[in-house]
């Protein structure tokens, strides 16, 4: 249902005062009548669908659409879905992240998950990242990019479950359809000693390597393509049921 007329909500995982976000926002405002911000109101990268459950969530409305969250992506698109739109969205799109999303770390990423929940609420998902170094030039052809398939999302769709990861990098030759790409190694953390010696430590900032893959989203992106890749929401593996069931496990009792 491409035109103006559909109801776009956008989150992010940076936070509300993202640059990433307003620039995605004024590109989806010149587009769409309805388009409603609801957001973290404070970094959240690294939360990945993370639900609050043991604490209260408190929404500050910043402006007459923009909705500032106490609480990670997910749970701002499960408070827009509920409490802030009088009906569900039709797309909901999370980005532009600064900084990629691309193999394993999908997993990991708030970006992803906001467009990942969007998806399990029944609208179409899509999220978009960019170099970490990305500057108001990229920002606006992320969005550019994003708005170009959110129109395709919404005229056709993609299957039951399906959302798009997209992951832009500076100057792109053009578009890849790929799948999400591999970690060979990672170690993972970096170790460090404070100024009285005790020891601490940065998860995911270490070195880490690629699986060869000419299909992978890491690959695409680092030949200067921009990487969309078709995720889902079902984590069934649908090839592994025959396996289990070869165990023979027991149909009655423990």
């Amino acid at each position: 249902m491409a035109g103006r007329d559909a109801t776009v909500l956008l989150t992010n995982d940076d936070g509300i005062r993202a640059a990433g976000l307003r620039v995605l926002a004024e590109a989806f405002e010149s587009r769409y009548d309805r388009v409603v911000v609801v957001a973290p109101d404070r970094e959240q990268s690294g939360a990945s669908h993370a639900l609050t459950i043991r604490s209260p969530l408190r929404v500050e409305r910043l402006s007459e659409r923009w909705y500032a969250v106490e609480g990670t992506p997910t749970d701002c698109v499960n408070l827009a879905f509920h409490e802030v739109l009088e009906e569900p969205p039709h797309l909901v799109v999370s980005g532009i992240n600064r900084g990629y999303n691309l193999g394993d770390d999908v997993t990991y990423s708030g970006t992803v998950a906001g467009a990942l929940e969007g998806r399990i609420l029944g609208a179409q998902g899509l999220a978009v990242s960019t170099d970490p170094e990305a500057g108001e030039e990229l920002y606006r052809e992320a969005a550019r990019i994003a708005l170009d398939l959110a129109e395709r999302l919404l005229d056709g769709g993609l299957p039951r479950d399906g959302f798009l990861n997209v992951n832009v990098p500076p100057g792109a030759r053009g578009f890849r359809v790929t799948r999400q790409g591999r970690r060979r190694y990672r170690k993972g953390l970096i170790a460090r000693r404070d100024p009285k010696g005790r020891e601490y430590y940065w998860i995911g900032l270490a070195p880490s390597e690629w699986e060869p893959d000419p299909k992978a989203d890491h690959t695409a992106v680092a030949d200067g393509y921009v990487s969309v890749t078709p995720l889902h929401s079902d984590l069934t593996h649908h090839r592994a049921i025959p396996v289990v069931e070869g165990w023979g496990l027991p149909q009655e009792g423990p």
